[in-house]
């Protein structure tokens, strides 16, 4: 599969191999990255109402850094496609496609994934393109952490019926979300010298267990 989509265009050779000097295969532009980001989101949210839905959480989370919405979204919508037999599969790679999918703007923003910031790597960047500054929009840099319904010791019921605030105060979804959070802190510190006054940065810390609940920390400073 891999030497077919490499022969159709769809992937190419990335610059280095792997540590081990395997050859490794990457997007090769924004234009591929748009057509795969179109077809996962057409295939997890097929109807026009779940797609505006999404497009409208997108657009005031871009202005306002409110992420309550977007995260309603997911939880309710887009976690609803996968199967039970699916979880087993499950960890921070799934939840940042959801999110990449929901937030994909190549006409606002310069989006990457696993940004390479002060020797670590930021889950998800948004940085306004340069000829878009002077509208109202902010630059955002979310981390995300996965935490199995196993490793809670709950059942989807038992998380589905908590608030956020008792979804918070779980030991282990408070660690994750420190440890996002000082993640995060870092990689701010990094961008602010590089953009100074420019950069208007929200930063997102967010914790998924498994595929029933989403908490996170949101910071402007």
């Amino acid at each position: 599969m891999a030497s077919l989509m490499y022969y159709l265009g769809v992937l190419t050779i990335a610059d280095s191999g792997d540590a081990m000097g395997r050859l490794t295969l990457r997007i090769p532009n924004l234009v591929i990255r748009r057509l795969y980001v179109e077809r996962i989101r057409d295939a997890t949210l097929p109807e026009y109402e779940d797609r505006e839905t999404a497009r409208h959480a997108a657009e005031h989370f871009y202005t306002s850094g409110d992420i309550e919405p977007l995260c309603d979204f997911i939880e309710t919508r887009y976690f609803q496609v996968f199967d039970n037999r699916d979880y087993r599969w499950n960890n921070e790679l799934v939840i940042k496609t959801a999110f990449l999918v929901v937030l994909f703007s190549d006409t606002f923003y310069i989006m990457d994934s696993e940004t390479a910031i002060d020797k670590g790597y930021a889950d998800l960047s948004l940085i306004i393109r340069p000829d878009m500054r002077k509208y109202r929009l902010l630059d955002h840099l979310l981390e995300f952490k996965y935490l199995s319904l196993k490793e809670l010791g709950s059942s989807d019921e038992e998380i589905k019926g908590k608030t956020r605030e008792e979804l918070r105060a779980l030991p282990r979804v408070a660690a994750a979300l420190n440890e996002a959070k000082q993640q995060l802190a870092r990689y701010r510190t990094t961008l602010q010298n590089a953009y100074g006054d420019k950069l208007r940065l929200h930063t997102h810390a967010v914790v998924a267990l498994g595929l029933a609940r989403l908490v996170w920390l949101t910071s402007n400073r």
